[in-house]
């Protein structure tokens, strides 16, 4: 399969893209099989269909089962990720959940790395274990997912959600190393459980949503799905994927490097990706989304004009001139990803995960993860022609995108660092005006007041029943064991 001809430029371009279809069709199913099966089992669910293929385009001979592979592996990836950053907000205190899912995507950032240097390494090989050989590979982690996901704890609010209160509170007691009757445990239990009801009295369907139905209570049920999938196709359209996936093409079409030497740098490219994400970890919490988005935009803007004016003039000067203009466009491309490391790698897929209400938090994350995945396949598959046929004008999109964003950021979305997930549902019923920037609460990098405030009242107030009727505590318990065992929730008795 010789993909590498100028003629071939377009199928190349559709068969690299393909694979975002099928992971836009996988987070479409997790709108429903991520709620009715939970978090661990729709996980190992994408993880078997990823395996599948994996193993279709390993053994492919021809283009139309490597196109069958592709969109069958991508289902799985779909899955995978529409759930798994969901399952790591609701299982991280809210200190800790924005450097998790971070952290998250820096593991993702150093397996791009390392298939940048496996696929350098295997460029030097002849015939098809060229590319036989990095499919193989990913075998390793479909592995590791295998072993590891079935120890796991579920999340607590799908737990909750779902009826089954006992078994989240010892998920919750035990991920906060405390005892099931511990003050916080049981606060942190009743919060959940009163967001949970009240999304159950008030939340809406997809058939009201579709309908232009609000409901009786205040959800901002439609905003909050907006603003995080807006976040994810902010990610796609910053132009990441210009280069993720062509920056060898880029560097031998635009730069006019050798097709060795372009792979090297792209491989050496991933690695300061990686060193450079690694300063989004202690700073997610400590800048807050905001500020991390923003910041790290106004910087891809930069770096994309600076590409399209150097590229341009390399085009009107003398070839020895035009060389080493068009070479210093390399060092933007490597700034670029500093940028984009640093501020638009996690945070949209934490936003989603954090945004939306519990009953909306899966159907939202796979709403924003199928908007990653199909804006992801519009710039995959424009690249190549349009590298080919706009020459340096096809930067300039990527410049606007990115400038454009800064203003969005700044006057439609709320600050969600340093918030418990229940904080964020209050900040929604509050009924916020749609420009947040005027409103200190929802744009502060510190937890409001308001709700410390709020949670320190409920603790201290469980505290007082248990430390006065110990009593009371143990009916309780027993209250939602009985309730678990007949299915229901009315049956749960309130403290």
């Amino acid at each position: 399969m010789d993909l590498n001809r100028p003629s071939r430029t377009k199928l190349l371009g559709t068969i690299t893209a393909i694979y975002d279809v099928g992971c836009f069709f996988g987070a479409i199913a997790a709108f429903s099989l991520g709620e009715m099966l939970g978090r661990k089992k729709t996980i190992l669910l994408g993880t078997t269909i990823m395996s599948i293929g994996a193993i279709l385009q390993i053994a492919a001979y021809g283009v139309p089962q490597m196109i069958v592979g592709r969109i069958v592996a991508g289902i799985g990836n779909g899955l995978n990720t529409a759930t798994a950053p969901v399952w790591q907000a609701e299982t991280s205190k809210a200190a800790w959940r924005g450097k998790l899912v971070v952290i998250e995507m820096i593991l993702n950032i150093a397996g791009f790395s390392m298939s940048n240097w496996v696929t350098y390494g295997f460029s030097f090989a002849g015939g098809p274990v060229s590319w036989r050989m990095p499919l193989v590979l990913q075998f390793i982690f479909i592995f590791v997912l295998f072993a590891t996901t079935p120890w796991l704890p579920e999340s607590p609010r799908w737990l909750i959600a779902h009826g089954r209160v006992e078994e989240a509170e010892k998920i919750i007691a035990d991920l906060e190393a405390k005892t099931v009757d511990d003050p916080w445990v049981v606060t942190e239990s009743k919060e959940i459980q009163w967001a949970a009801d009240f999304e159950r009295e008030n939340g809406m369907s997809w058939t009201d949503l579709l309908k232009g139905r609000t409901g009786v209570g205040n959800t901002c049920t439609i905003r909050r799905l907006i603003l995080g999938a807006g976040t994810q196709a902010m990610q796609q359209l910053a132009g990441i994927n210009v280069t993720s996936y062509y920056l060898p093409t880029v560097l031998v079409e635009s730069v006019k490097l050798e097709n060795s030497m372009a792979r090297l740098l792209a491989a050496c490219n991933s690695v300061s990706y990686l060193l450079f994400s690694l300063i989004g970890i202690p700073n997610v919490e400590r800048w807050g989304r905001r500020k991390m988005m923003m910041y790290a935009a106004a910087g891809q803007c930069f770096c994309y004009l600076m590409i399209t004016i150097l590229i341009r003039y390399s085009e009107i000067l003398e070839e020895s001139a035009a060389t080493k203009v068009a070479s210093a466009s390399i060092a933007f491309f490597f700034l670029y990803y500093v940028f984009f490391g640093i501020g638009w790698q996690g945070v949209p897929w934490l936003y989603p995960t954090e945004i939306n209400s519990l009953a909306y938090r899966t159907k939202g994350a796979a709403a924003g993860t199928a908007m990653n995945w199909i804006c992801n396949f519009m710039v995959v598959e424009i690249t190549p022609i349009g590298i080919q046929s706009l020459q340096w004008r096809f930067y300039i999109i990527w410049t606007i995108f990115n400038a454009s964003f800064v203003p969005i950021v700044y006057l439609f979305y709320p600050e969600t660092a340093d918030r418990t997930l229940e904080d964020i549902d209050r900040l929604f019923r509050d009924d916020p005006h749609i420009f947040v920037f005027r409103d200190k609460d929802a744009i502060s990098e510190k937890r409001p007041l308001k709700y410390v405030e709020h949670y320190e009242n409920e603790r201290r107030r469980n505290s007082s029943i248990i430390s006065t009727n110990p009593e009371a505590m143990k009916q309780r318990l027993a209250s939602m064991s009985k309730a678990n065992e007949e299915g229901g929730w009315g049956h749960v008795e309130k403290v």
